[in-house]
């Protein structure tokens, strides 16, 4: 099931600063991150899907990009946002 209007406009208020900035990276990374959680619980019940393992590994590469890019160029940010949304240890 994919996300709702609101549960993206959630996302973006929370990480964006507004509902409607969908273009800031902070935004797109947590909207990325939790596309990649429901996908991820997803195949722990489905594990022969192919297919979306295949788009799950597009989607991690996809945030792998907008963070380095994020780390490059607003480093404090970066740090915020991966202690907000818990991705390194």
């Amino acid at each position: 099931m994919p996300l709702t209007t609101e549960k993206k406009q959630n996302i973006f208020k929370e990480h964006g600063g507004n509902a409607k900035n969908t273009g800031s990276i902070e935004g797109q990374i947590a909207l990325l991150t939790e596309r990649i959680s429901h996908i991820s619980s997803h195949l722990q019940a489905n594990k022969k899907d192919f297919s979306t393992h295949r788009g799950l590994m597009q989607l991690v590469g996809q945030r792998k990009r907008l963070l380095s890019y994020m780390q490059k160029h607003n480093l404090e940010g970066y740090r915020a946002l991966i202690e907000k949304l818990g991705l390194r240890k």
